[in-house]
């Protein structure tokens, strides 16, 4: 089966962006676009649908297994993994490859995702003491753990903008986790960054429940924290 994959390209941040179709021959139903962009990568000579030569497509990747999250772009309108977006799944057998968008763009469909860390690190989302653990954290932390921080869900929320006050729902996993088994004095700390960071800013539009590559409960993680730092809930004193 052949499959058209338009890219959208940018080589630095001054350039206008362009598009750029390559035809694929796929061999298998499981042939994903992360599988697709490595094969054109390959070639000898990656030539255009027009017969252009054209340099290697730029894009990231890792494990290949839906568990880093570097992969992560808008397929077909929909932020998702490379490595998870089947080919066989595409109407019309043509695919449309873009960056995340809300995200600066460095090269091709590599972006900027580290906002994703400063705010993680302007919520001050580690422990300074050792962890209070309990059966009800340790659930908690399994679940939380999931998230891989590949801005999907960031890609998706009609609230989030980098440089804007809210965070969005890449720090709630983290932020949930944490406040179950933080001291007292971090605990309040915490909550009240999160409060003006994520609960003051969250429009509860729930959009990110349904692209979390990693199918978190995203609802579930925002009750959670909310419950944990809002209205002080199920928090062990």
């Amino acid at each position: 089966m052949e499959y058209i994959l338009t890219i959208q390209r940018k080589k630095r941040e001054s350039d206008q962006s362009y598009k750029q179709s390559f035809a694929y021959t796929s061999e298998s139903e499981a042939d994903t676009v992360a599988t697709a962009l490595m094969a054109l990568n390959g070639r000898k000579e990656l030539k255009d649908t027009e017969g252009k030569l054209s340099a290697p497509i730029e894009w990231e990747c890792s494990c290949l297994q839906k568990k880093c999250g570097a992969c992560a772009m808008v397929i077909n309108g929909r932020p998702q993994l490379a490595c998870e977006a089947l080919l066989s799944k595409c109407k019309k057998n043509t695919v449309m490859v873009e960056p995340l968008r809300k995200f600066p763009v460095i090269s091709d469909l590599v972006v900027d995702r580290s906002i994703l860390y400063e705010n993680l690190k302007t919520l001050g989302l580690w422990l300074r003491e050792e962890a209070d653990l309990n059966d009800h954290s340790q659930e908690m932390a399994y679940e939380s753990s999931e998230c891989i921080q590949c801005g999907c869900c960031l890609e998706i929320c009609p609230n989030f903008y980098v440089g804007g006050k809210f965070f969005g729902m890449s720090t709630v996993p983290v932020t949930m986790r944490l406040l179950t088994e933080m001291n007292e004095a971090q605990y309040r700390e915490i909550a009240k960054l999160y409060v003006r960071h994520t609960f003051a800013g969250c429009g509860k539009s729930l959009a990110c429940r349904d692209v979390c590559p990693r199918k978190i409960d995203t609802e579930k993680m925002l009750v959670n924290a909310n419950a944990l730092a809002v209205w002080k809930r199920g928090k062990k004193k």
